[in-house]
């Protein structure tokens, strides 16, 4: 069986009318999301995709500092989610992952959707820790892992993640929208093919088609692979 699975950060001061145009367009199977505001009632993403036919589960991550929105990890499904889990990944910069069992015919299938910490593309002893759980909290099988590690393929983290999991697309593809994101501290000149987002699997799934949509509206663009279950 063949799944569309697509991971997002949608950013919390996003273009909500382009990325909803966009999410419905897509027509994912399965959804990893970050970045998702539940208490934004102008970004009303659980109703939207409620209202296309998919199951969720959310996980709060952390307050917005400058209006007391609050951040989430989300997955969504066109499948039946029969459990759910929220990993925390650190005790300082909150951060977590969060997991749905997805009934795929016989199969139960373990997505995560994770944002890890900030870093500026630098290391960081708390970003490697987070991983770190994160890596500790994965099932050995029919997994997928996906999400904004805010982590360049060159770094600690992915390679921790490589060791363990298949990177869908090992290329250092760009996955930020250099026209949104905005950091006063990364280098200007590398945001163009900075690439912090990412798709993993265990090793029993196959995947092809791996693609970065110039998808509008967030500071970050949507990743997408087909799944053989």
């Amino acid at each position: 069986m063949q799944l569309k699975i697509l991971s997002w950060n949608i950013w919390y001061d996003g273009h909500f009318d382009e990325i909803s145009r966009f999410l419905a367009s897509f027509d994912a199977d399965i959804l990893g999301l970050q970045e998702v505001v539940p208490d934004d009632p102008t970004r009303d993403t659980i109703g939207f995709l409620k209202g296309l036919g998919y199951q969720h589960v959310i996980a709060p991550v952390l307050t917005i500092k400058k209006d007391g929105r609050t951040m989430s990890n989300a997955i969504f499904s066109k499948y039946p989610i029969v459990s759910s889990e929220i990993y925390t990944l650190s005790d300082t910069d909150s951060r977590n992952a969060l997991r749905a069992d997805i009934k795929v015919g016989e199969t139960i299938l373990h997505v995560f959707s994770t944002h890890l910490l900030h870093t500026h593309q630098q290391s960081s002893d708390t970003q490697e820790l987070q991983a770190k759980n994160l890596v500790e909290a994965l099932a050995p099988d029919h997994l997928m892992v996906m999400g904004d590690f805010n982590a360049t393929p060159s770094s600690a983290v992915i390679q921790k993640m490589r060791k363990v999991l298949v990177d869908t697309h090992s290329a250092s593809v760009p996955t930020l929208n250099a026209n949104l994101f905005d950091c006063r501290i990364c280098d200007p000149q590398a945001i163009p093919t900075t690439r912090l987002d990412y798709i993993f699997t265990s090793k029993d799934i196959k995947t092809h088609s791996f693609k970065v949509h110039d998808a509008a509206g967030s500071d970050h663009l949507a990743l997408s692979v087909i799944a053989e279950i």
